[in-house]
């Protein structure tokens, strides 16, 4: 990332250092303090010029509401509380929180896509790829929460001996399932499809589970053997947990829901010990991308 001198960023913006410095002090401007200087990223400060773009008179820009939709995740539940921000949850998945995000029905989707198309690594692009091709959205931005690991989310003891999908697939175990658009869905089908075989081929259980958690509790309670979700909600459950990938689980926004207040003091929190504290807590989380802009419309 570039970062601009105070008198870099008042040439780059046409302004005054006098009026940078009361921007800075407001807090309306994106920057940083480094060793008593300031400095402010430059990619930072062509969004921030994009959401401040005059409209057209009579054209009104409804504000979505404070909550972010899509993925369920406990690290980020944990977050939105305390990081003070005032931001709600809405749980339904990647696709229905994109979506919602379109309508301006939430201020942000946390979403983690898969494509049946990827490449061997499945921690790629799939989320960037599904932002560009969202109607309505030429001014999203795309903001890494973590990476996660997600894989098989077992009985303790593990007692069928299931290592991977081949031996679910061999074995016949009851598999929960998650509801189409979500991206544990997304990504049963990709590693499906890697071994060859598809969602029809399991021992499924069909009543879907709404999130990680609802489906740990059904393996938990013995309705299922198996089911795919991370290690944190494993972990919670008290279940023993198979890894088999690691993912992207970003925020998805418009730009100028970035600079809200509400969504500044979340992003502002991801830099903080505190949560790299509680992702080791939790287990199976990698905090490290937390707050780095992954792709700007």
């Amino acid at each position: 990332m570039e970062f601009l001198t105070t008198s870099e960023a008042a040439d780059y913006l046409r302004l005054g250092e006098r009026k940078l410095y009361e921007l800075v002090t407001t807090g309306a401007i994106p920057c940083t303090k480094v060793t008593g200087k300031w400095l402010f990223p430059r990619h930072e400060l062509d969004l921030w010029v994009l959401s401040g773009l005059a409209r057209p008179a009579g054209m009104l820009i409804a504000e979505p509401p404070p909550v972010v939709g899509g993925s369920q995740d406990e690290l980020l539940d944990w977050s939105l509380r305390e990081s003070g921000s005032g931001l709600g949850s809405m749980s339904e998945g990647s696709v229905r929180g994109l979506e919602r995000l379109q309508r301006n029905e939430v201020m942000a989707a946390a979403i983690h896509f898969h494509g049946l198309d990827a490449s061997d690594d499945l921690a790629g692009d799939a989320s960037v790829e599904a932002l560009r091709a969202a109607p309505d959205l030429h001014d999203a931005v795309l903001v890494a929460f973590a990476r996660r690991e997600q894989g098989l989310v077992l009985p303790q003891g593990n007692p069928k001996h299931l290592h991977g999908l081949t031996d679910v697939l061999a074995l016949g175990a009851r598999m929960a399932m998650r509801q189409q658009g979500t991206g544990a869905q997304m990504l049963l089908d990709v590693l499906l499809k890697r071994v060859g075989a598809t969602t029809r081929d399991l021992r499924r259980v069909e009543t879907p589970a709404l999130t990680g958690p609802d489906l740990a509790e059904l393996v938990r309670a013995g309705q299922a053997d198996c089911g795919i979700a991370t290690r944190a909600a494993a972990r919670s459950a008290g279940l023993d947990f198979v890894p088999l990938v690691w993912e992207n689980f970003d925020l998805a926004m418009r730009q100028r829901s970035y600079f809200r207040p509400a969504m500044q003091a979340l992003i502002g929190f991801l830099n903080e010990r505190r949560l790299r504290q509680r992702a080791d807590e939790l287990t199976g989380y990698d905090p490290s991308p937390a707050g780095r802009i992954r792709f700007a419309a």
